[in-house]
């Protein structure tokens, strides 16, 4: 850990800044999408400015808008939200033992800012030099990306359908998905979950209030949990 010296504490929030830039290539279109997709289900500005800033979850957030959209009953949106989220548990459990020492506060405070991105950052670089202020380099990337989010989000909702098809945004979001999916796919179990869920819900995709999509995640949870329990 860092000392009190403020000029090294401002570096280790800057590194996080700096470190987590590059991915703002992916973050950005995926936030202009959820706008959109925000606007095309009927949510007013308020309401969609209001679901990223408590949600903040991308995966999440475009699933419980489709399923709005779609008028599906509200237990669904809230189900499919809460299953896609379920590796948040994992990410903090994870991440938990590097933030044991800071106040409950702060770390409610950081549990908010979660994201995949801001997690792997962080323990990557907490794994190479034992010396980074952790809670001000987490905080320097997952801070800029909740802003880049809402912003991103902002600009989706009040630009609304003006955005050309040729743009190509929504292209992104199985970009972003799947730059995410295929580092964490690096076991027998993660890599079967992950074909299992993502073929259980493409099959599943024309059940009635779009359960297919909760319906592969926990396909893919069950079964990655068992291949695990069966390799001990």
């Amino acid at each position: 850990m860092t000392g009190m010296n403020g000029g090294v504490l401002d570096e280790d929030l800057i590194a996080g800044m700096r470190d987590v830039t590059p991915l703002m290539l992916g973050i950005v279109p995926f936030a202009l999408v959820a706008g959109i997709a925000a606007v095309d289900a009927g949510l007013t500005l308020a309401e969609a400015v209001g679901l990223s800033v408590i949600v903040f979850a991308g995966a999440s957030q475009l699933a419980a808008i489709d399923l709005l959209g779609s008028n599906a009953p509200l237990a669904v949106v809230i189900g499919t939200a809460a299953v896609i989220n379920l590796r948040m548990v994992m990410y903090s459990a994870s991440i938990a033992p590097y933030f044991a020492d800071y106040a409950r506060r702060t770390r409610a405070a950081l549990a908010y800012l979660l994201t995949d991105q801001a997690y792997a950052l962080s323990v990557a670089e907490y794994q190479r030099n034992d010396d980074r202020s952790r809670w001000r380099y987490y905080l320097g990337a997952a801070a800029s990306l909740w802003v880049v989010w809402q912003i991103g989000t902002v600009v989706g909702v009040v630009v609304g359908a003006g955005v050309p098809d040729a743009w190509g945004l929504t292209f992104a979001v199985p970009l972003v998905f799947l730059a995410l999916l295929v580092p964490a796919m690096k076991d027998r179990p993660t890599t079967i979950a992950g074909i299992v869920g993502g073929t259980v819900a493409v099959v599943a995709a024309g059940l009635p209030l779009n359960l297919g999509l909760l319906v592969g995640a926990v396909s893919g949870i069950v079964v990655g949990l068992l291949t695990e329990a069966m390799g001990r």
